[in-house]
């Protein structure tokens, strides 16, 4: 089931037959949105948060630190390298700054402020997850000179009309894999449940795909969007174990579950990943920063927490923007 990917008329094809809703959805969506009366976005503002940009001037202890940035933005040290991973410092997750989700705070530093990078890596075309502006100013920088851009197949000639060199991007099939900081770090796109396109005329024109990023003493499972399917057992088998499993848990609902599996469908993906013993350390993504769905804002949190209390798992959810050592790390920065 782990194999290349497949198209079909110039579409890309899930790893297992998907659903994804269509402009009919929303008829059904609708009448739920103006019924809802969760807390989608904070009433009270959360933060500000603050990266402390000279913390990078000194690797980390264990070999393993993350500074997650809100939703799937998140900076990864990893045995002295270091990998930028789907960044988004756009205002807002859509086409234009005045329309689309807003974020709930600002960035936690300035682009210009981060460390040189060895790779940034994008799991997929959605605006929540590939800023335009975003990738447009990293290209401009010096930090970002020198950077592998590893990017899912037809992705490539996007992220080059907004200014990355042709000779820094490398686009990944399924199972495909590449090299970073002089051959000794590897990166392995592999399939997920999900789906590509910026509007309803261009879907699954290009890939998505999942990573798994091996140092030379660290090993870390990034799942980006997905909804759940066998797969995850055989990349635990084929490619684990992990010190850090980084599974989304937010932007869930009954009518898309196939696309995104929310907080119960993270637990039982990163048991089949092998759990404790095989998967490391859960971190949750994919939540906290963008009102993408009906559920109130802290309910991934609140619910995968809860999972792990029940079953003993140690779980890694840091503060936005605080780089962290990868350890046992439950913040409750949410709690306000």
């Amino acid at each position: 089931m782990i194999s290349n990917a497949v198209k079909l008329n110039g579409k890309f094809q899930n790893p297992v037959p998907t659903s994804v809703g269509d402009a009919s959805m929303i008829f059904k969506l609708l009448p739920l949105y103006l019924r809802n009366r969760e807390e989608t976005v904070p009433r009270q503002p959360v933060g500000p948060f603050h990266t402390d940009a000279r913390v990078y001037q000194s690797p980390p202890a264990g070999g393993l630190r993350v500074t997650w940035f809100g939703h799937s933005s998140s900076l990864l040290e990893i045995d002295g390298a270091r990998i930028l991973i789907d960044p988004v410092w756009d205002k807002r997750a859509g086409p234009v700054e005045w329309a689309g989700p807003r974020r709930f705070f600002a960035p936690t530093m300035a682009l210009e402020e981060l460390p040189s990078l060895d790779a940034v890596i994008l799991s997929h075309d959605h605006y929540d997850h590939f800023g335009k502006r975003t990738v447009r100013e990293l290209a401009k920088l010096t930090a970002a000179g020198q950077t592998k851009w590893i990017v899912p197949l037809g992705l490539g000639a996007m992220v080059q009309g907004l200014g990355v060199l042709a000779g820094q991007i490398v686009e990944l099939d399924w199972t495909q894999s590449t090299e970073i900081a002089g051959g000794t770090f590897g990166i392995t796109a592999l399939p997920a449940r999900h789906f590509s396109g910026r509007s309803l005329t261009n879907r699954f024109e290009t890939l998505w795909a999942s990573y798994v990023i091996t140092g030379k003493e660290h090993r870390v499972y990034y799942g980006a969007d997905s909804g759940l399917w066998p797969g995850f057992a055989e990349i635990g088998a084929a490619y684990g174990p992990f010190d850090l499993t980084m599974l989304e848990v937010g932007a869930f609902h009954e009518l898309w579950k196939s696309i995104h599996m929310g907080p119960d469908g993270a637990a039982e993906a990163y048991e089949a990943l092998g759990g404790p013993s095989r998967a490391g350390l859960l971190m949750p993504i994919h939540w906290g920063l963008f009102n993408l769905a009906l559920h109130a804002w802290r309910q991934p949190i609140e619910r995968i927490t809860q999972i792990a209390a029940e079953r003993g798992w140690r779980l890694f959810s840091p503060e936005p923007g605080l780089p962290t050592e990868v350890a046992t790390v439950r913040s409750e920065w949410w709690k306000g």
